[in-house]
């Protein structure tokens, strides 16, 4: 085959009809050849075929079956329907079934040309429609989530293999270290996309409501029910339910979800029928929910449930290189706070900000660099716009820099203690970090190569908040 020429499939019963065809055609196209639909599929699936020229009526696989099994698997692969004058009505219908054109027998060479040069043109544009589409899909699902961490990029590759099965997703992160976000990247580089994504709360929805949030209720099920509203769970079927702060979920409400989960159906408040859904679950909390299921206070057969696919989204503090990079978003995001065409922010500005630890995350920063350009002048951040909470670690960081000198031995003492126990701490910390990643979150074992025991190795996790959950995904 010439790959510089267009493939043309002809499928016909008539032999000479076929071959005629085949000559008048294969001085512009690459032409292949069917007796029936059957055969026409599996030349389509053997071979890259650019157009489909079908008579309706053939043995084995109608033209009309060719064309729905076209639509279900190559739904950018124009259909050429041919048909005798008399039968145009068919040919009418064929359209209405996707087919994208049709010519009537005896078939003019010229016309059947030109409608084939357009018909291959429309199935090129359509199918770059779909390829801009699938790449603005992954660009909404990904434009705020700003990082060069390595961490925060495996999780984005994660989120690229698992987005397109129906797995269940965990993501655990503090709050304002963008679980949302994950989120609908989840949604948006999934088959899904078109589909609704819906999101709930379930901390800030009181118990005795919530329930009819998730599922919905009937006409009369309660006082106030003044008629059937639809739940989450039935307005996400199809697209993708995100079920934020799940940490929050009462016990009784934990059942019914486990229920949903594993069966993919639930009842309305006050219903009496089963409502089937096909909403993909992302779930998100605050907390360490293995430890919740420890206390008693979130169900371990729902927490594995939950936990198909498992995320830990790093807080800002342990991510700093990445300060630089959302300041200058936020910088750009927000400028229209103000009437100045260019905000800058000191050297002394930018490095507060990068020393501070951020315990609001991502959001927190985003407020402050709000606060920061609504308060500035000229056009330039200094620290005395920020947010009084950072200003006043600042002051205790200062210290830590050779402009502090002690004046009196009790000062000398105090500072020197000061910063040897802030370089032990820190040591003791990336040593811990280090034990957990060679040992993949075994404590038993980081006990054992250690000389450290179980309990010692608990305490150290406890003491710098360390989530050894993480390690063990």
């Amino acid at each position: 085959m010439d790959d510089k020429k267009p493939t043309v499939l002809i499928a016909d019963d008539e032999e000479r009809e076929r071959k005629v065809l085949s000559m008048s055609l294969k001085s512009d196209f690459n032409v292949l050849q069917a007796q029936n639909g059957k055969q026409a599929t599996e030349l389509i699936d053997n071979n890259r075929v650019h157009l489909i020229l079908t008579d309706l009526k053939m043995p084995e696989m109608s033209g009309f079956e060719l064309l729905k099994w076209v639509n279900k698997n190559y739904k950018t692969l124009p259909v050429i329907i041919m048909t005798a004058f008399g039968t145009i009505e068919d040919a009418v219908e064929a359209m209405k079934a996707g087919a994208h054109d049709y010519i009537t027998k005896p078939i003019k060479l010229d016309e059947l040309k030109t409608i084939i040069g357009k018909s291959i043109k429309f199935g090129k544009l359509l199918e770059e429609n779909i390829q801009l589409k699938e790449r603005i899909k992954r660009y909404e699902g990904f434009n705020e989530i700003i990082t060069v961490n390595p961490q925060m990029k495996s999780l984005m590759e994660l989120i690229g293999q698992v987005a397109q099965t129906p797995a269940t997703i965990l993501i655990e992160g503090e709050s304002g270290t963008g679980k949302m976000l994950f989120a609908r990247a989840v949604h948006y580089m999934s088959d899904r996309a078109d589909s609704p994504f819906i999101e709930i709360n379930c901390g800030a929805i009181p118990h005795d409501l919530l329930e009819s949030e998730l599922f919905g209720h009937e006409k009369g099920a309660f006082t106030g029910a003044i008629g059937l509203k639809k739940g989450k769970f039935e307005l996400a079927s199809g697209g993708t339910l995100f079920l934020d702060e799940i940490g929050e979920l009462p016990l009784d409400l934990q059942v019914k979800l486990l229920h949903v989960l594993e069966n993919q159906k639930f009842m309305r408040v006050g219903g009496t029928q089963f409502i089937t859904t096909d909403a993909r679950i992302v779930a998100a909390t605050n907390k360490n929910l293995r430890q919740e299921v420890d206390s008693g206070n979130f169900r371990q057969d729902l927490f594995y449930r939950l936990k198909v696919v498992y995320m830990r989204i790093p807080p800002l503090r342990e991510r700093k290189e990445d300060i630089p990079l959302l300041v200058d978003y936020f910088l750009r995001k927000h400028s229209n706070l103000t009437k100045l065409n260019n905000i800058v922010l000191t050297e002394k500005t930018r490095r507060i900000l990068q020393n501070y630890d951020w315990p609001g995350n991502i959001r927190e920063l985003e407020n402050a660099i709000q606060q920061a350009i609504i308060f500035s002048k000229d056009g330039k951040i200094l620290p005395n716009v920020l947010p009084e909470e950072i200003l006043s670690q600042w002051k205790e960081e200062e210290f830590e820099t050779e402009e502090y000198i002690p004046l009196t031995k009790k000062e000398l003492q105090q500072e020197k203690k000061r910063r040897t126990d802030k370089i032990l701490n820190e040591l003791e910390h990336k040593f811990l970090l280090k034990l957990l990643e060679s040992t993949k979150g075994n404590i038993s074992h980081a006990a054992e190569i250690s000389g450290y025991d179980r309990r010692q190795i608990q305490n150290l996790i406890k003491k710098h908040d360390i989530d050894a959950e993480h390690f063990r995904m």
